[in-house]
């Protein structure tokens, strides 16, 4: 059994006995609670502790994988600056949609007050101050004091520095300092590989205090949450169907028919490194030659994840919402961002260790509580087959636009694409 599966089950199971404690005897479930609460959080504190580290290891390898990348040749610098802008593109979108869709399918008030009461130690982190003071903030006057606030945006910052400074030194010192944070990157994953292996024990404790505070309203709140983060991912999928149109200058249903075997293996396997055969095949299919999607469609794999940032972006909106943090435009704005540049980083994680890693800073940012990640990433499972299958979809759109960019013409040895109506 995946481990996905094992702490969804974990999940089902606490949240069912915790209902049920609160049916039957609601004074033993209080009871009950309070001796699984300690151990839920003291999961949960495992793996909050390996955040900090592994996002700044994340972000500097990252950055300086993706600039090598980029000097590598025209077509990857040029895949490479697309892929950027569409993924703040994506996370603007979350911004826009995740909001407009809880004003019109709200969580139902006594589900989100009853969770909230569940979720102990779950508070914000405190108010946004003023634009001014923000602003100054961001950079870090200490960056120790920094990482032990949880100041995500200002050690965000402080890597990206670091990370562009690296590719400007020396080549022996650039390989020392990227093995350097290769291997907290690779330590941190062990960790965190640790953590989640007893994750169904944490999860089940967590759900346990969830389900004999909140009741079977626990089950509702958490559809509720899948539905909105995978209408999200929905969204932003359908998006690549005219920006293949349009940018690759193909038929609507001939776009549709490429991309629906690699939709078919996302749904089955949950991977796009498995689907890239798929993809690669689908590209011919619209006359993309194997020497264009050979570099694009890994590029795309290894850096380019679409619905990353609007549904990572989506999960930190709706916990905001959910604990009454006030959004304003410009709070939204600087979420994006961050969404943005910690997608960029998190790219080759599995879906488990993405979660906490790529959205914790996110909802930091924004003023949101990090707490009941430890509870939604036990659903991750079912809004992953969206993001997977969103996924796929754009790195054949963006491979279709990238190949009608680079201006072939039809019947060449290295042509780009017919056009079509």
């Amino acid at each position: 059994m995946s481990q996905p599966t094992r702490i969804l089950l974990s999940l089902l199971a606490g949240l069912a006995a915790g209902a049920a404690l609160a049916a039957f005897s609601p004074q033993w479930g209080l009871t009950i609670a309070g001796w699984a609460q300690p151990v839920g959080q003291a999961w949960l504190n495992g793996l909050q502790m390996t955040i900090v580290p592994l996002v700044v290891a994340l972000l500097i390898t990252g950055v300086t994988a993706t600039a090598e990348a980029a000097a590598a040749g025209r077509l990857a610098g040029r895949a490479i600056a697309l892929y950027v802008v569409l993924l703040f593109c994506s996370a603007l979108l979350a911004a826009v949609l995740t909001p407009l869709f809880l004003k019109i399918a709200p969580l139902p008030q006594e589900s989100a007050a009853s969770l909230r009461a569940a979720l102990t130690g779950a508070e914000k982190i405190g108010p946004v101050p003023p634009l001014g003071e923000f602003l100054a903030a961001i950079i870090p006057a200490n960056i120790v004091k920094a990482a032990a606030e949880n100041a995500f945006l200002s050690l965000i910052i402080f890597s990206l520095v670091f990370a562009f400074a690296i590719t400007r030194v020396a080549a022996e010192s650039r390989a020392l300092l990227t093995n350097f944070f290769v291997a907290v990157r690779d330590v941190m994953l062990v960790v965190i590989d640790w953590v989640l292996w007893i994750g169904p024990v944490g999860v089940f404790a967590l759900a346990l205090v969830v389900g004999a505070k909140a009741g079977t309203g626990a089950f509702g709140a958490l559809f509720h949450y899948i539905l909105i983060v995978s209408a999200v991912g929905l969204v932003v999928t359908l998006f690549a169907y005219p920006a293949a149109v349009l940018g690759g200058r193909i038929g609507l249903g001939r776009m549709f028919r490429a991309a629906l075997p690699s939709q078919a293996v996302a749904l089955s396997t949950q991977s796009s490194l498995a689907t890239l055969p798929v993809m690669i095949e689908g590209a011919e299919e619209v006359g993309v030659p194997v020497a264009v999607s050979g570099v694009t469609m890994p590029l795309a794999v290894a850096i380019f994840r679409s619905t990353g940032p609007a549904m990572n972006f989506a999960v930190a909106i709706y916990v905001a919402e959910w604990f009454g943090v006030p959004l304003h435009p410009a709070t939204l704005l600087v979420g994006a961002v961050v969404a943005t540049l910690t997608s960029l980083g998190s790219v080759s994680l599995p879906g488990t260790v993405s979660y906490v890693s790529a959205i914790s800073p996110v909802a930091a940012t924004i003023g949101a509580p990090i707490t009941p990640l430890g509870l939604l990433v036990a659903v991750e499972t079912l809004p992953d087959i969206m993001r997977t299958v969103g996924n796929v979809t754009w790195d054949l759109a963006t491979t279709i636009w990238l190949s009608r960019k680079a201006g072939a013409q039809p019947g060449s040895g290295d042509a780009i694409l017919r056009h079509e109506a």
